[in-house]
């Protein structure tokens, strides 16, 4: 397959730019690492003290050193037990930024016509935060169990299944191209972990963003350095 440096950390795989924006009609983002700089399961271990046993976990699963998504989550969920809702507060107001060009990249697809899907193996409480924030279409993540106002270590089952995952999120992805009537050749799809890679590979476009390295190999475009909307650099 041919590789090709189009501008300092913007590599392409596999195809000539520029292609249009218009053709597609639907983008699916990952959340964390992807549309926001945090891993948010790592910055809520941090206050029970677990930072580092959880984002070794998670580092090992977004390489695809750990294959089984559901099983490394529930482990990390597990170490989250008496977090209050406050120190999530605290994650989300003082942590939890917009990666670069994530407005700007939203902003610009919206208004060509794409809905936006945001999938993410992390969980509800920031996910819909940055859902409305963002004014995304759809989304599907992952709810944490609360009781007495601290988390308890667990997940709630959903009426879709029990955990966002890669296969949820290849899932997710394919359903809403079903209700929207499109294929899924008209649909951009970017993260940065193991777990993206079931969508990406499914869609019209796959783009890693500041991404593990097996997921930089599989993917058509590679953000490797600037913002989200350097996507738009291949795309007119």
């Amino acid at each position: 397959m041919q590789t090709t440096e189009l501008s300092p950390g913007l590599v392409l795989q596999g195809f000539t730019p520029p292609l249009r924006l218009a053709d597609f009609k639907l983008i699916a983002f990952d959340m964390d690492s992807t549309l926001i700089n945090i891993e948010c399961v790592d910055e809520i271990a941090d206050a029970v003290g677990r930072k580092a046993e959880v984002a070794a976990i998670t580092e090992a699963t977004m390489r695809g050193e750990i294959t089984d998504f559901k099983e490394s989550l529930r482990q990390r969920v597990a170490l989250l037990k008496g977090v209050s809702l406050a120190s999530m507060e605290e994650v989300y107001a003082q942590r939890l930024q917009l990666n670069p060009g994530a407005a700007e990249l939203v902003a610009t697809c919206k208004k060509a016509g794409l809905k936006v899907l945001l999938v993410s193996g992390g969980f509800t409480f920031f996910a819909d935060r940055v859902r409305d924030r963002l004014e995304i279409d759809y989304t599907r993540s992952n709810v944490l169990e609360v009781h007495g106002g601290e988390l308890t270590g667990r997940m709630i089952d959903q009426p879709w299944g029990d955990i966002c995952d890669g296969a949820e999120k290849r899932k997710m992805l394919l359903e809403t191209c079903a209700q929207l009537g499109i294929t899924p050749q008209q649909t951009i799809a970017m993260g940065d972990g193991a777990n993206d890679l079931p969508m990406m590979k499914e869609a019209g476009l796959s783009v890693a963003y500041h991404a593990k390295p097996k997921v930089r190999e599989q993917a058509m475009v590679a953000i490797n350095s600037g913002g989200l909307d350097r996507l738009l650099e291949v795309l007119n």
